[in-house]
């Protein structure tokens, strides 16, 4: 299908653990359309991490096989599915995840320069002004508060344009009025940008805003 960004294909993961073999993903398959949201929920342990993990190529599964855009993962090599993460994923984390010694611009630059894109510091500041924080360029993650920290993640994650943002429990070392900021811009920024959103949560709340929910029990989709 054209329209379809995402394809997991009898996606499985199995680990060796000291009591043998572990099965945290079991036969997994869906798909995912430009621009759509999803939530992925699940209690601890369900395999939510794992399958961002395949999805973004991050990982390999020990079967199955996970599509971006009609391209195969596992047909990649390390370095071609680091490029290809570069060109069309970002993601947000609970922690920012932001370098200590670099100021929001700068951190906001890195995935910028490592796509060698020629106008990045015109994009990285039109980035850190889509998410209100323009005026903050210059000051260190430590000089920051923690939504605002997030936000430098935000922009960061976006600044490159991806066609998938993989947020994973984005708001979980935030206060609940910071919190509820934080969503509003990941949805926002989904509408402007035509970009999917792939949301780990807990809060069924915020699962139910999202266009898609795939509820994983004990490394299988429940449903499926």
């Amino acid at each position: 299908m054209r329209n379809t960004l995402v394809t997991a294909e009898n996606l499985s993961k199995h680990f060796l653990g000291p009591d043998g073999p572990l099965t945290v993903l079991d036969n997994i398959n869906f798909q995912l359309a430009h621009g759509a949201s999803c939530a992925v929920v699940g209690a601890s342990g369900s395999g939510k991490s794992t399958l961002l993990g395949l999805l973004a190529g991050l990982e390999l599964p020990s079967t199955g096989r996970c599509l971006l855009d009609g391209q195969d993962l596992n047909v990649l090599d390390e370095d071609a599915r680091a490029r290809l993460r570069n060109q069309h994923i970002g993601f947000v984390f609970q922690q920012f995840h932001l370098l200590e010694s670099f100021n929001a611009l700068e951190n906001v630059l890195l995935p910028l320069e490592l796509a060698n894109v020629r106008n990045r510091r015109e994009l990285a500041t039109t980035a850190l002004d889509r998410v209100g924080l323009a005026s903050r360029a210059k000051h260190l993650p430590r000089q920051l508060s923690g939504g605002e920290q997030q936000r430098v993640a935000i922009a960061r994650a976006f600044c490159t344009n991806p066609s998938l943002l993989f947020a994973d429990e984005p708001t979980g070392n935030l206060d609940t009025r910071t919190a509820h900021q934080i969503i509003e811009l990941l949805f926002e920024l989904n509408r402007e940008t035509g970009t999917t959103l792939v949301l780990v949560t807990h809060d069924d709340s915020l699962a139910s805003r999202c266009s898609r929910r795939l509820e994983l029990t004990d490394g299988r989709l429940l449903g499926q």
